[in-house]
């Protein structure tokens, strides 16, 4: 299969930079029937803690007789029935007026708390500090669907209680990711050398077939220059407002290329494995080109691999764990198609990502009218849709927690986070072998991506909200290269370069313009 234009489709997965935890204000309703032998259920609640907080706990929180009064929208004191609303937990439908004004008039009758049924999707209520600053009772958020199965279930008479239990401050989900990323950036940085190394001792061969070889290996690496680096990040950058604004149709685009492209990487990453079986190399020629029957299964096999995946990609239960492997294909193919030519494009790489990182998770929240950052809003996906982005590792919570009640059952990690890092530990490897420096630059940069995830999981459980991963890993995984370099007087050849971009555009003209360009680097050798 063709690697030249899977780095481009893969650039939209690094849309999402930044491991996500999606913290809002998420409450419980228990919710019990006269019939005590039919339990009680949950359901997930949003409710805004600046307005009026919830008890922490069921047993600290008010048993009430619920009013359901979704016929009406309470905008008014005459949608207040004869028998009153005092002592009651009121359920209204949502439109017509604001949070504001429903709240008041429940409040002004003496109701006890407030839930407003929606159906375009949940959130915290917010409004102007004047206006509910007066407000001494509980208002939520509740879906329509929700409150019609609790008529269903529990008939007209229920008894029910609001409360929000705390998150847990850790869950085993984040080291199941911690795990995935490492190995994700560790084995692709050394898969990518492994090319490289091949392709300097098929140049250094006198054999003509292996020089040719080696070159057709370097021409499959795109180069990621300065240039291009910047145009990148515009890109990025105007790819991920796009999706904020017309999310429901470009949502379908973003699944389709990742499924082509999660198709090519794994039979990419599979390749190398099935080449090795000494089984199935006959060939048979179509339109004047031959195919090994083994490649042509792998293919039907990956192929059949991405289709299983379009069908079943919204079966939360068990299709995150294809997806993820996938996502693993996906990254490890992009770590060896794009090649950094110098230390100083990583570094503007970095740097420019983690600024987009910063903003959009951080301070579009200033712009948007919700208040809420994009990152996480494109990361979290659309109710209303239906369909999630699939340019992040999911992985369940192992943890029971309003959480998972309230549809956010995932830790997920930007594709960004594992590709952005891994690029610069991939350089560090092929440096590594070019400089004879022992894998010190790939092991130390390693670790530094792994203290740098491990700081963002430690910012994430104490701040409880989504974390540019970005942030973290970016002065970790810089420091230590820059640090490393200047302790070894190696900084001038790190940051130019090993003369890598240059051999690959030379590799078009002529093999002796190879000898002279590269003549130098031996100098460091």
């Amino acid at each position: 299969m063709a690697l030249g234009w899977d780095w481009r489709a893969a650039a939209l997965g690094l849309l999402l930079l930044g491991v996500c935890q999606v913290g809002a204000e998420e409450g419980i309703l228990h919710a019990a029937g006269s019939d005590t032998s039919l339990g009680a259920k949950q359901y997930c609640v949003m409710y805004n803690s600046a307005w009026k907080s919830l008890p922490t706990s069921l047993a600290s929180a008010t048993k009430l007789q619920l009013k359901d009064l979704t016929s009406t929208n309470l905008c008014n004191s005459t949608d207040v029935p004869p028998e009153g609303i005092k002592g009651k937990l009121v359920v209204v439908q949502r439109g017509n007026c604001t949070f504001i004004r429903k709240a008041q008039i429940a409040q002004k009758n003496f109701a006890k708390a407030l839930l407003i049924a929606s159906t375009t999707g949940i959130f915290p209520p917010s409004g102007n500090k004047s206006d509910y600053v007066m407000l001494t009772i509980p208002v939520a958020l509740i879906s329509s669907v929700d409150v019609q199965s609790m008529r269903k279930v529990f008939g007209d008479h229920i008894s029910a209680a609001l409360y929000s239990p705390p998150l847990p401050a850790f869950d085993y989900s984040i080291l199941i990711i911690f795990l995935i990323a490492v190995f994700t950036v560790a084995f692709g940085g050394y898969w990518s050398a492994v090319e490289e190394r091949g392709s300097e001792s098929s140049s250094s061969s006198d054999s003509g077939p292996q020089t040719h070889e080696g070159n057709k290996r370097k021409e499959s690496a795109a180069i990621l220059t300065p240039v291009t680096v910047v145009i990148f990040v515009v890109v990025c950058s105007a790819m991920i407002v796009l999706l904020y604004f017309f999310y429901r149709w470009l949502v379908y685009l973003v699944i389709g290329i990742f499924a082509l492209a999660a198709a090519v990487s794994l039979y990419n990453c599979l390749a190398a494995l099935v080449k090795t079986i000494p089984y199935w190399k006959c060939k048979f020629s179509c339109v004047k080109r031959s195919f090994e029957v083994r490649l042509l299964i792998l293919a039907v096999f990956c192929i059949t691999v991405a289709a299983i995946w379009i069908v079943f990609r919204n079966e939360d239960r068990w299709v995150w764990v294809l997806h993820d492997a996938l996502g693993v294909a996906f990254c490890l193919n992009f770590m060896k198609t794009l090649k950094m030519p110098h230390f100083k494009s990583c570094v503007i790489l970095l740097v420019l990502l983690l600024i987009y990182d910063v903003f959009f998770v951080f301070i579009t929240p200033y712009f948007t009218k919700d208040s809420k950052s994009i990152m996480v809003e494109v990361a979290a996906g659309s109710e209303s849709v239906g369909e999630k982005l699939p340019v992040v590792i999911r992985v369940p919570r192992l943890l029971k927690s309003v959480a998972t009640l309230c549809g956010m059952p995932f830790s997920l990690l930007g594709f960004g986070d594992i590709i952005v890092p891994g690029l610069l530990i991939a350089y560090c490897r092929r440096f590594d072998l070019q400089t004879n420096t022992s894998q010190i630059y790939f092991i130390l940069s390693t670790i530094a991506y792994a203290v740098g995830m491990i700081l963002t999981f430690i910012a994430l459980i104490l701040t409880k909200m989504a974390q540019p991963a970005l942030l973290y890993l970016v002065p970790c995984t810089l420091i230590t290269c820059s640090v490393l370099a200047w302790s070894r007087r190696e900084m001038k050849m790190f940051w130019v370069g090993n003369g890598y971009e240059i051999m690959n555009q030379a590799d078009t003209t002529s093999e002796e313009t190879v000898e002279t360009v590269t003549e130098p680097v031996s100098e460091y050798s």
